[in-house]
């Protein structure tokens, strides 16, 4: 147990991607670093979020192969899923990037307390609720970095049985045989598709008309009809109203505002997340939380408290990804060691969305664009003519990219680039670096892409930008 009174270089509230990002970047500058987490190193993304969901993706992506294995001459029956298996395996690779995490942050000589950690008036925090409750230490600069939870609906009381959210979800060890996803974002998404493939019948129910609103129409259009080929429903344009459990056994009766109720044996409550500050900050700090729960910081993540950054999913108006609180960790250390630092920008940030096809994209939309007063031109160009696509036997998708019209009518400053298909969460490094170097059509025309390859078709459609296309006119 580390001795009440402890002064650190950086006491770190929250192990999760922002939380140990910074206490890595820190150490890794010579500053002694504390970390405080109430769990485990590595947080929601590593144990709850993103790499379970991915692992099980990647299941029902080997499925999905299988099954489809007679086209490419393989002949097997048909295969049959041990779920409990896949949750083995995903249990296996979280604990072995857990113990690889947790030794890295060793061998920087990060301490870290196990508990809840609160800020206290001159840069003090309180340890509570662990094994190191009671420990009191000083930073010289105190991040938080406490992370996120599920968000949850009223009416729906999360049972972990009938209503799970994500977290209760990560842990199932049998698929039911049919779900009622609440939420057509990012993870709403990528529930469908992975139940969707393994087998479950899937009801996609969302408040508003359209899946994946953040994304391009003509991406989100993309993924829209993909997932009602295979057979999953929409109800969107939906309010819950309330769930009636059966009198036995999991499952029950979705009840919405309008239209039929829905008669499901699992409720999955992906509608977003929410910060989780209560009991971070307390009184006699000029830190503020506002009334959403969030941590207000500026661009430098920099709270109203001196000496006191905020990174991750605690900041207001941020989006909730694991690589953006990785990127607020350098920008909040740099600015401690008053170093050059361009801080995030949040407009340019990559995503990527994991389900089948898969999404990725950087930079504005086209509707965005032209909403901000940009005359833009756009290119699409679907994989279906992509020889690798068609190797693969995945040609569904396409690539999109937005410019800036050039004073000569022809395209300039590239904007955004949309991906949906075969690996685009893989494929979108060279988009990325376009947008944020805010690079030409003109320049990047000049990458060669490898053939055969799924990049080509970026290549492609920022060379038809130009206006000399090889295939794309």
């Amino acid at each position: 147990m580390t001795t009440t009174g402890a002064q650190f270089d950086v006491v770190v509230i929250g192990g999760g991607p922002g939380g140990y990002a910074t206490a890595l970047y820190a150490a890794a500058a010579g500053l002694s670093v504390a970390i405080v987490e109430r769990d485990k190193v590595g947080g929601t993304c590593l144990h709850r979020g993103c790499v379970p969901a991915k692992e099980f993706l990647e299941t029902a992506s080997v499925y999905r192969s299988v099954r489809g294995s007679a086209e490419f001459g393989i002949t097997v029956g048909e295969p049959t899923l041990e779920f409990s298996v896949s949750q083995s395996r995903k249990n296996a690779v979280v604990d072995r990037l857990f113990r690889g995490l947790a030794g890295l942050l060793k061998g920087r000589k990060v301490t870290v307390l196990a508990g809840n950690g609160t800020l206290l008036p001159g840069r003090r925090v309180r340890v509570t609720e662990g094994v190191d409750a009671g420990t009191e230490i000083v930073g010289r600069a105190v991040v938080l970095a406490a992370g996120s939870v599920p968000r949850t609906l009223p009416g729906l009381p999360v049972d972990g049985r009938s209503v799970v959210t994500s977290d209760e979800f990560l842990d199932l060890d049998r698929l039911p045989e049919s779900v009622a996803v609440i939420g057509a974002g990012a993870i709403g998404c990528e529930f469908a598709s992975l139940l969707s493939d393994l087998g479950a019948r899937v009801t996609l129910v969302e408040a508003l008309d359209a899946i994946l609103t953040g994304c391009d129409a003509d991406v989100a259009a993309v993924v829209h009809r993909s997932f009602r080929k295979r057979g999953i429903e929409f109800r969107l344009g939906a309010q819950v109203k309330g769930f009636v459990p059966r009198p036995t056994g999991p499952g029950g009766v979705l009840h919405l505002a309008e239209g039929p109720e829905i008669e499901t044996d699992m409720v999955v409550v992906s509608v977003g997340r929410r910060p989780r500050t209560e009991g971070l900050v307390a009184e006699g700090t000029a830190v503020v939380i506002d009334e959403r729960g969030f941590v207000v910081a500026d661009r430098y993540q920099r709270t109203h408290e001196p000496s006191v950054w905020a990174v991750g999913d605690v900041v207001g108006g941020t989006p909730q990804l694991a690589h953006v609180g990785f990127a607020e960790a350098i920008v909040a250390v740099k600015c401690m060691l008053g170093e050059p630092v361009v801080p995030v920008d949040y407009d340019r940030v990559p995503w990527a969305i994991y389900c089948h096809p898969e999404v990725a994209f950087a930079g504005l939309t086209e509707d965005q664009a032209k909403a901000r007063g940009l005359e833009v031109v756009v290119k699409k160009d679907p994989f279906g003519g992509n020889s690798r696509a068609q190797i693969l036997g995945d040609t569904e998708g396409l690539v999109k990219v937005v410019a800036e019209k050039a004073p000569d009518g022809g395209a300039g400053r590239i904007v955004g680039v949309h991906m949906v298909g075969p690996w685009v969460t893989e494929q979108l490094g060279a988009g990325y670096l376009a947008v944020n170097w805010e690079a030409t059509a003109a320049e990047v025309a000049q990458f060669i892409q490898p053939h055969p390859s799924l990049s080509e078709t970026f290549g492609e459609t920022v060379l038809a930008l130009t206006g000399r296309g090889l295939h794309l006119g």
